[in-house]
């Protein structure tokens, strides 16, 4: 297929600058993907079209706080980096006075990025740039590693919002929407212990407690994955012929008991139900796996592909060309996908990470 196939237009009025409060009173577009039918409801009506044997799979990986803002060594002029995935093969040449310093895959801001460039941020982290990945990402070594890197990068970096989400210059105005984003642009379940997205499932935006606490009581299973939201995801597609798109890895985990009760539920005909693409990505992925608990996947979806996992999909409504539009396509089937976002357009849904949600049965 072609990547023109996957363009439309979207006036800016539409692209979500805040979410719904409370969250699950956002719209709900539902799609049933055998006729073609739509139906409009709210989000806290998907108890409706729920039941009890269903399993609900969710990504519980946590944003972090991605944006580093620092300084040049030399100059002291502005570099911001922006922290991708972490090397998990360092070099005994990072080890320093017995501890492991820790190597990313970076974006580096700015136009004079060079290896061998040293970088200041507050709070005594420092960093150097010590490889041209040639991909457009940098491979940057810190001085800091483990918990303390981690928990300095959540103190002093900014939450990794997507650029169509505009702030106002106001510094006051800004902080208290930096501060609000850092709570909001995190789903409800985002697990402590499982923080490296760089970008939010937002799928799992529209969730409450009370909303999953009826879920559990009308019969539905909650199951937890894990997909560390990266490069992978947000890349644009630049091949005309999308076939040739390549996708970059992400880190994905699965438990075995996760595992093993979703491929209990297909045997006995029971519905899987992934909540968002990157769900969708890692049980896929993992279909082919066997028991492997932890794994990279760069899996690409695209229509006709072949689901052997999920039966139905809670998903947001995406931007035009990007690989989560061509998955939600796949699922849904391609005329189906372009009725349903024609719909959405006429009647002023609110689109992109804090928009509203569908939902494919």
């Amino acid at each position: 297929m072609r990547l023109k196939d996957f363009d439309y237009y979207l006036p800016k009025n539409l692209i979500a600058q805040k979410p719904m409060k409370p969250r699950d009173s956002s719209r709900l577009l539902v799609l049933h993907k055998q006729t073609g039918e739509i139906e409009h409801q709210h989000f806290y009506d998907i108890i409706d079209y729920l039941k009890t044997g269903d399993v609900l799979v969710l990504n519980n990986t946590k944003v972090m706080a991605a944006r580093l803002i620092g300084k040049r060594a030399e100059t002291g002029g502005r570099v911001e980096v922006f922290l991708l995935k972490k090397n998990l093969t360092p070099t005994l040449s990072f080890v320093r006075r017995g501890s492991m310093v820790e190597v990313w895959q970076c974006l580096v801001g700015g136009k004079r990025r060079k290896e061998n460039l040293k970088i200041n941020f507050s709070n005594g982290l420092k960093a150097e740039i010590i490889k041209n990945n040639l991909d457009g990402t940098w491979n940057v070594k810190f001085n800091k590693s483990g918990a303390s890197f981690m928990k300095l990068v959540e103190k002093i970096g900014r939450v990794p919002l997507p650029p169509y989400i505009k702030r106002m210059s106001k510094l006051k105005t800004q902080n208290s929407k930096l501060m609000n984003d850092k709570i909001n642009y995190q789903t409800i379940y985002a697990d402590d212990k499982k923080i490296g997205s760089v970008a939010a499932p937002t799928a799992g935006f529209h969730f409450t407690p009370a909303l999953l606490k009826k879920l559990k009581a009308g019969g539905v299973r909650l199951e937890y994955v894990t997909l560390h939201v990266g490069l992978g995801t947000f890349a644009p597609v630049k091949a005309e012929n999308i076939e040739e798109h390549k996708m970059r890895s992400e880190r994905a985990e699965i438990s075995k008991k996760t595992l093993n009760n979703i491929l209990k539920a297909k045997r006995e005909g029971r519905r899987v139900i992934a909540v968002g693409t990157t769900s969708v990505r890692t049980l896929e992925s993992v279909s082919a796996r066997a028991s492997r608990q932890k794994f990279n996947t760069d899996i690409f979806i695209y229509p006709p592909y072949k689901f052997k996992i999920v039966d139905a999909l809670i998903t947001n409504f995406h931007l035009p060309k990007s690989t989560p539009l061509m998955l939600a396509a796949a699922f849904a089937g391609k005329k189906n996908m372009d009725k349903a976002y024609r719909s959405a357009l006429r009647r002023k849904y609110r689109f992109y990470s804090y928009g509203d949600a569908m939902l494919i049965i």
